[in-house]
């Protein structure tokens, strides 16, 4: 009898046990689950405001249109994004940071008072003649129409005759009709991936908007602004209707094509033509477009310019420069007979002009096709197909003289705009041109082929040194290249120089007051020394993958950021075309509120997490906190095993030929399922990070301990003498095991080999913006110079392999961010080697000779097996 009570006992507390275990179990991977989703979201949020604040900072400086609506879409996504970024760093660091909710909340009402100060001027007026335009009115008439109102009363061009449909006549026409609400009941219900769906959604929108009544009083003003325009004439006329929208005036989103245009419409149909418009913003292209690039539907406001139809003799588009190259000092002309909408469209063979730039204009190249039939406006209302009549078809659409008469204009234009322009254009039957759109041209990433065989295209002879990367800040500038690899680099970094490296690392921005410009192999937009530059207006190029291959110190260089180009010696025509540029918006309301707005948005003072001011309450703009939640976030999932009490139980001890003892503690998806009883093989495991890591260690097996010198050797029996955990009875931290955390795509080691303790940790995450690499290393029981030589050369091979470096006394703290994952696995494989091959070198590091000897070796081993191509 009492054994069988021992026995259902016993087989209570086992139950129990297990009970207990699995919670644990569960406790922990949903403390590291959560941690790790939070980071993961703050890593994307922090990308996504550092992608506003680069758009606005490069609109303030650049040449496009933009208006009030702008600033204000911008500042509302940073807001709310701002506020996640700290609600997730308080969810790592178990609310630690909720001072920096204190901090927002002191910075977000100073931009609220200057957004305040210029209202959203959409105005009352529903119709607006194209003479009132200019490119100030964007919020009112969209940045299309603001831009032609600008070529037509700025710079004198000729233009058709016009008016907008504003912005405000969009507003009151949804509001007459009562259909803001159910537009938005229907978008809201959208699943982008349900395709059929979103083609119901888009047919039931748009027929509500066409068959919805038109306000009275605007269909009364635009029925007056086109009766008006017969007037002004003097004869009956029939229109085009372009769409205008605000919202277009946004970087890399052109909404080139989503919208329709109207072509020849009669008055008659005027209303309609504009109710097909509006309704085209829902087409299944635009609502596609508008959700793949993140725009919410409030966001885009469809204002629409009628322009008199233009009966055209020839028609067609011209570029002021080369987008492939935009060095090249030449202009592109493309020509068709009638309507140039079909060279718009791309459904017709056009006529190539290569123009250069200098007077007189020659033509470098021309291409004429045959061009058998042409667009042209129908009897009543339309346009339609006509034949080319006879030797017609072959002879070119414009002259030579006409040719050089647009040239003239593409360069007034891009003279006046600051930028190289995109220009729809026409020649009417009596010889008289008129433009019909200037937009920013799209640069595009390779030559044109039609430029390639062109002699003296180029903007200067000067050899290109490379080409390609990114724009993170634009500009030309030239000065000797000083390449910086180190923190000794940096302090020995000239005043005028070009600052030339491997990584954007923020505490190069310490350099910006003396850099002309900057030069990265990799590194984008978003990055903090990209947005520093920005606001130094110091042209940087990022991202070349070659710059520190092919730039070297004491070259002289010319930096033009905005081509993407960097040239051996001085561009000096490039020079003197960017000490003439000037902004179009530059000293606007518009501009003057976007500018005093960013000063509480874009500004980073917090560069150095050593310093003193690297605090919440140091926090001064927007991007000081995102700087210091990045950070904190970092530092905090790093010290997520030394904060956490992982149970025994939940380790598997690995079998392996390799010394020590390790455990690994598989968090989710890091080892294949099924394994069970306590031991683990490598084959089980298939944690990427993991296994990368293991490579590392070991690709070279551990030939022990190095020789030790007599010194060395009382070094470590000194510092024997001073730890505490060798004293009898006291539990030795050198029996503790080698514990790696992992998940599929994790991994967590924390070491202890002897007197020294390293941490690696590791993430490969679908986005590159997601993928780090920490690593810590200290400890050793030789006395403090030769600890510190062996940080020092723990530092001088991680520099070598691109990793940012910080010592602390005999400490080593190190990362890499933001990298594909091919590059860190190289980089990975290298921390796996000195975890193992490090340790203990401090007892033979007597002097800085021994370190350079270890340096060699170290290299040399890591280059058998280490990758360093991959970037």
């Amino acid at each position: 009898m009492f054994g069988l009570k021992q026995f259902f006992k016993k087989l209570l507390k086992d139950e129990t046990q297990k009970v207990e275990q699995k919670a644990s179990v569960d406790n922990v991977r949903n403390a590291f689950t959560n941690r790790y989703l939070n980071f993961k979201t703050l890593l994307n949020t922090n990308n996504e405001v550092l992608e506003l604040i680069t758009d606005m900072e490069q609109a303030f400086s650049g040449s496009r249109t933009f208006g009030m609506s702008f600033i204000r879409a911008n500042c509302t996504a940073i807001s709310v994004n701002i506020y996640k970024i700290i609600d997730c760093l308080n969810e790592i660091a178990n609310d630690r940071y909720k001072v920096l909710l204190e901090v927002l909340e002191g910075i977000l009402p100073e931009i609220d008072r200057e957004l305040q100060q210029k209202k959203l001027e959409t105005g009352g007026q529903l119709v607006l003649p194209l003479e009132s335009v200019d490119k100030t009115m964007a919020d009112q008439v969209g940045a299309k129409m603001a831009n032609l109102g600008e070529v037509k009363n700025a710079v004198g061009l000729s233009v058709p005759e016009g008016f907008v449909i504003t912005a405000a006549a969009y507003e009151r026409f949804l509001e007459h009709a009562g259909l803001r609400d159910e537009i938005n009941r229907q978008i809201q219900s959208l699943d982008p991936a349900d395709i059929a769906r979103l083609h119901e959604i888009s047919s039931a929108i748009q027929n509500l908007i066409i068959n919805a009544p038109c306000p009275p009083e605007l269909e009364n003003a635009i029925m007056k602004a086109y009766t008006d325009l017969i007037k002004k004439t003097g004869h009956d006329i029939h229109v085009s209707m372009r769409s205008s929208a605000l919202g277009e005036d946004t970087k890399n989103a052109s909404f080139a094509g989503q919208y329709r245009s109207m072509l020849n419409v009669g008055r008659e149909n005027l209303i309609l033509s504009y109710k097909e418009i509006v309704a085209s913003k829902y087409s299944v292209p635009a609502i596609a477009y508008r959700l793949n690039k993140g725009f919410r539907d409030g966001d885009i406001i469809m204002s629409v310019g009628c322009m008199t139809m233009v009966e055209a003799k020839a028609g067609g588009v011209m570029y002021s420069a080369d987008p492939g190259n935009i060095c090249h000092e030449c202009i592109i002309i493309n020509a068709v007979w009638g309507l140039g909408k079909s060279v718009v469209d791309g459904s017709m063979a056009p006529d190539l002009f290569i123009l250069s730039k200098e007077n007189p204009k020659i033509i470098l190249k021309n291409k004429i096709s045959a061009k058998r039939q042409q667009l042209v406006s129908g009897v009543s209302e339309g346009i339609h197909l006509a034949d080319v009549a006879g030797e017609q078809a072959n002879n070119p659409a414009i002259t030579n003289e006409q040719s050089a008469r647009l040239g003239e204009l593409a360069l007034r234009l891009e003279k006046h705009f600051g930028d190289p322009q995109d220009i729809e254009w026409a020649f009417e039957p009596d010889g008289s041109i008129l433009i019909l759109q200037s937009r920013p041209l799209m640069v595009l990433g390779e030559e044109l082929t039609e430029i390639q065989d062109i002699p003296g295209s180029k903007v200067d002879p000067a050899e290109v040194i490379l080409s390609g990367g990114v724009t993170a800040s634009p500009g030309v500038a030239s000065g000797p290249a000083f390449v910086v690899e180190t923190t000794v680099d940096m302090l020995q970094f000239p005043s005028g120089a070009v600052l030339v490296t491997k990584n954007p690392l923020p505490q190069w921005a310490a350099l910006l007051n003396s850099a002309v410009a900057v030069i990265t192999d990799k590194g984008g937009v978003t990055g903090h020394l990209a947005a520093v530059a920005r606001e130094f207006k110091v042209p940087a190029l990022v991202g070349t993958s070659t710059a520190t291959r092919y730039i070297h110190n004491g070259d002289i260089v010319t930096v033009y950021a905005t081509g993407r180009t960097v040239y051996a010696g001085r561009a000096e025509s490039l020079l003197k075309k960017a000490a003439e540029k000037t902004s179009l918006m530059q000293g606007s309301p518009v501009h003057n509120a976007l500018g005093n707005v960013l000063k509480y948005i874009a500004p980073l003072n917090l560069t150095d997490p050593d310093a003193s001011n690297f605090t919440p309450q140091g926090c001064r703009t927007i991007h000081d906190i995102i700087r210091f939640a990045h950070e904190m976030s970092l530092q905090e999932l790093f010290g997520f095993k030394k904060d956490s009490s992982f149970p025994e139980h939940l380790a598997k001890r690995l079998v392996i030929d390799v010394p020590m003892q390790w455990w690994v503690i598989d968090l989710s998806g890091g080892c294949r399922e099924g394994i069970k009883g306590n031991t683990i093989g490598l084959e089980d495991i298939i944690s990427d990070p993991m296994l990368t890591l293991w490579e590392g260690i070991t690709a070279i097996p551990w030939k022990g301990p190095p020789p030790i010198d007599t010194k060395g050797f009382f070094s470590v029996m000194y510092g024997a003498t001073l730890d505490r955990s060798l004293v009898p009875g006291m539990r030795s931290r050198y029996s503790e095991r080698n514990y790696l955390i992992i998940s599929k795509n994790f991994c967590h080691l924390s070491s202890r080999f002897g007197f020294h303790f390293s941490t690696v940790e590791a993430f490969f995450g679908e986005k590159v913006a997601e993928n780090y690499i920490c690593f810590n290393f200290n400890g050793g029981a030789a006395d403090d110079a030769r600890r510190a030589r062996r940080a020092d050369l723990i530092r001088l091979i991680l520099e070598k392999f691109d990793f940012w470096v910080k010592i602390k006394s005999d400490s080593v703290f190190a990362r890499l961010e933001r990298q594909k994952i091919p590059f860190l696995k190289e980089r990975l494989k290298v921390l796996g080697h000195l975890v193992m091959h490090t340790r203990q070198l401090d007892m033979v590091l007597s002097n800085s000779g021994r370190v350079n000897k270890y340096l060699e070796e170290t290299l040399k081993e890591l280059s058998s097996f280490v990758d360093v191509s991959q970037s």
